[in-house]
C-alpha cells in the first residue's frame, strides 16, 4: 500500500462470476494494441491496459496500468483488430464467457476470441494510479 492508501487490485477468475467482476474492472481499459500477446508456448493470453479505477472513491478520478492474463488458451481469433498496429488504441467494453469461448469486446466493433479448456484469468495492477480528468460515459438514459 502506497503513501495515498492506494492498494492494488488483483483478481482471478475460475467461473463466470468472477469474470463479471474482472471485466467490470476492466470497463473503459485503453489498450495498446501492440500490448495484446498470445503466448502458445505458454497457452496464455496477454494484455497490457491502462485501467479506470471505478472502485476508486472521491472527486479525483486515477487510471492504471495492469496486466491481464488468460491461461489455458488453445487459440486466438481477432475481428477487427490488427494487434501488430503498435501505434492503435482499443477501448475494451465487456469480456464475455460461455462454455470454452471467452470473448473481449473493444468499442467500435472490434473483439478477440479466446478458446479456453477451462476458465483461468488474472488481473492485477502493475503501478501507482495516476489523475485524469476524463471519466468514461455510457449515455445510460435516467430513470431506467
Amino acid at each position: 500500500m502506497g503513501e495515498t492508501g492506494y492498494k492494488p487490485l488483483r483478481l482471478n477468475a475460475e467461473d463466470l462470476g468472477d469474470l463479471t467482476v474482472i471485466a467490470a474492472a476492466l470497463q473503459d481499459a485503453l489498450v495498446p494494441a501492440g500490448d495484446i500477446a498470445w503466448l502458445r508456448d505458454e497457452n496464455s493470453f496477454v494484455m497490457a491496459v491502462n485501467r479506470f479505477r471505478w472502485e476508486a472513491d472521491g472527486e479525483q478520478h486515477e487510471r492504471v496500468h495492469a496486466g491481464l492474463r488468460f491461461d489455458q488458451v488453445k487459440n486466438v481469433q481477432y475481428r477487427n483488430i490488427d494487434h501488430r498496429d503498435r501505434g492503435n488504441f482499443l477501448e475494451l467494453l465487456t469480456i464475455a464467457c460461455d462454455e470454452g469461448r471467452v470473448v473481449l469486446h473493444f468499442a467500435g466493433g472490434g473483439a478477440i476470441r479466446l478458446e479456453v479448456e477451462k476458465l483461468a484469468c488474472a488481473l492485477a495492477d502493475l503501478d501507482e494510479p495516476w489523475p485524469t480528468a476524463w471519466k468514461p460515459e455510457h449515455g445510460e438514459e435516467e430513470g431506467e
